[in-house]
């Protein structure tokens, strides 16, 4: 008796722990699910059940090494990062992100823009079970239990609740011009990367990094950042000189007056390895 009470909360316990962990996944994602079905029409029970099934809650190979929560695949159109693992052929190539969220976005933008998913985005937003008999029928997966899968998951974790709630509206984030070079440019919000930002502001992925002196490997915007839209100049003209103050780099100097870095290291004959000294006077054209 004393044996079998021990497998029965060993039992118990084993699925508190697996409904902690649906439970932290969700919390963790909901409200990034909420703002895709606002701005795509996708219901957050779908994508979260899909992040869910997709990525094993979040802990699958693709989803840890790549933070792709959906399973979504290279295609011809993916001139991103990628990462190669088994599926269903030998060493396929999936996306790779920088974040989960960008995987969430992609997700939404991979079915909207996609002739053979159209048909779903006639459904009402609250009509979970159409959309998740609808994937399938639409080739996002190939197994046959799929649809239900995706029910199950939503009925049992309660996720139809998100698809009639609304997302909490951001702060409004104004797209201003560099009073000196007149260069369109927004200051980054919280959690805001600079793939959020191209897709908010409809600037090619690619460019965004260009127009910022930046690389995809290199550190996510901070709040209150200067991401420029467009490209910076190669000098400044009506600049004037600029004193070095402790804790300013040439990067941060090259945002401030949105001149290009490497130029701006040109045009003060600097090696573009070199580090400003406090003091040190500045120059733009």
């Amino acid at each position: 008796m004393k044996r079998l009470f021990t497998l029965i909360v060993s039992f118990l316990s084993f699925f508190a722990v697996m409904a902690d962990e649906y439970d932290d996944y969700v919390s963790l994602y909901k409200d990034i699910a909420i703002r895709e079905m606002m701005d795509y029409g996708i219901p957050a029970s779908i994508t979260l059940a899909q992040g869910i099934l997709e990525s094993g809650l979040g802990k699958s190979y693709v989803a840890v090494e790549g933070n792709n929560h959906f399973g979504i695949k290279c295609h011809n159109d993916w001139s991103g990062a990628t990462l190669r693992h088994d599926d269903d052929a030998n060493q396929e190539c999936f996306r790779k992100y920088d974040n989960p969220e960008q995987s969430f976005i992609d997700h939404s933008q991979f079915l909207k823009n996609r002739a053979r998913y159209s048909f779903l985005f006639e459904l009402d937003r609250t009509d979970y079970k159409g959309w998740a008999k609808g994937l399938k029928e639409a080739g996002y997966a190939t197994d046959p239990k799929y649809p239900t899968r995706l029910i199950n998951l939503i009925e049992e974790h309660n996720l139809h609740q998100y698809d009639l709630m609304q997302t909490v509206t951001p702060a409004k984030q104004k797209v201003v011009k560099n009073p000196i070079n007149g260069i369109k440019h927004v200051f980054a919000q919280r959690n805001e990367t600079y793939y959020t930002l191209s897709v908010k502001h409809r600037v090619p992925f690619d460019l965004i990094y260009v127009y910022n002196d930046v690389d995809k490997d290199s550190k996510q915007p901070s709040e209150g950042d200067i991401v420029y839209l467009k490209p910076k100049k190669n000098k400044c003209e009506k600049c004037k000189p600029h004193i070095v103050e402790k804790g300013e780099s040439m990067y941060i100097i090259s945002q401030k007056y949105g001149v290009k870095l490497i130029k701006l290291y040109d045009i003060n004959k600097m090696s573009y390895d070199s580090i400003p000294s406090v003091g040190q006077i500045i120059k733009f054209d």
